[in-house]
């Protein structure tokens, strides 16, 4: 079924065909440039002419653009057309400034990497860390994250990390947790097959929510499970990355959690 593009989609549409940039300056998201500030904004330029940035610059129209506004096709072609390679793809969402994505990839150059999240200005920060060191394994995916399905393709990542969510802690919006029944229902379309999901968080209830979530959803193979990480040796090295937010929450105390699994078609 096509999403309802309402009148003022229609309209958006035309603003964004006929001038992008005049478009991403005046709104981005329902974000006024009345209130956004001049950083920002150049920020929001920026990553316009980056070629490791992907932006789909409204959630209703499944268009992607990439280096200077350009509209591009990736779904299904992201190994080929952006990385020039058929290596394995790791997606991480949530990415917000690209810490795991970037240490991840450095670890792994015989990988590829995208990161998604919605905040520009934080995007800008992993694609400019990116550019600078030369990491050519290494993409940024600006938009909702329950769009994915727009611009990816059935089987075509490897491996999925989800890091520090927002657990979105109302119960009126559990169904915009990650770890919710629809957006496994998404990554179960986009990974290839024993394909591997892993959270990563601090907070108690998304981990419990989230074992509740696998217990109901069907074909779920629960694969590692563990409240505290660093109570006792790691025991998958990739663990020992520390975004932002992780170094503030060992800070505070808390306890940092980790749930790895994958989903079968049944």
């Amino acid at each position: 079924m096509k999403p309802r593009i309402t009148r003022r989609d229609h309209g958006l549409q035309s603003m964004i065909t006929d001038c992008p940039n005049k478009y991403l300056n005046t709104y981005f998201c329902g974000q006024n440039v009345g209130i956004m500030s001049r950083n920002k904004l150049q920020k929001f330029a920026e990553v316009r002419s980056f070629p490791n940035v992907y932006e789909n610059f409204h959630p209703m129209i499944p268009e992607l653009r990439g280096e200077n506004a350009e509209i591009v096709e990736m779904k299904g072609k992201w190994a080929e057309k952006h990385f020039g390679n058929q290596h394995p793809i790791t997606l991480e969402l949530a990415c917000g400034r690209g810490e795991y994505t970037l240490q991840l990839a450095r670890k792994y150059p015989e990988r590829n990497f995208i990161g998604v999240d919605i905040k520009g200005s934080r995007i800008h920060q992993g694609a400019t860390i990116a550019i600078e060191e030369g990491l050519t394994n290494v993409a940024f995916l600006r938009m909702k994250i329950e769009k994915i399905n727009n611009f990816i393709a059935q089987d075509e990542i490897s491996e999925i990390w989800i890091t520090f969510p927002d657990p979105f802690l109302r119960e009126s919006k559990s169904n915009r947790r990650l770890t919710s029944p629809r957006f496994l229902d998404s990554y179960k379309n986009l990974l290839v097959e024993n394909g591997i999901i892993q959270l990563k968080t601090d907070s108690p209830e998304l981990y419990a929510y989230t074992h509740e979530v696998l217990t109901e959803y069907p074909g779920v193979r629960l694969l590692y499970d563990n409240d505290d990480i660093y109570a006792q040796a790691l025991d998958f090295p990739d663990l020992e990355f520390k975004t932002y937010y992780e170094k503030k929450h060992l800070l505070d105390g808390r306890t940092i959690k980790y749930v790895r699994f994958s989903l079968d078609r049944i």
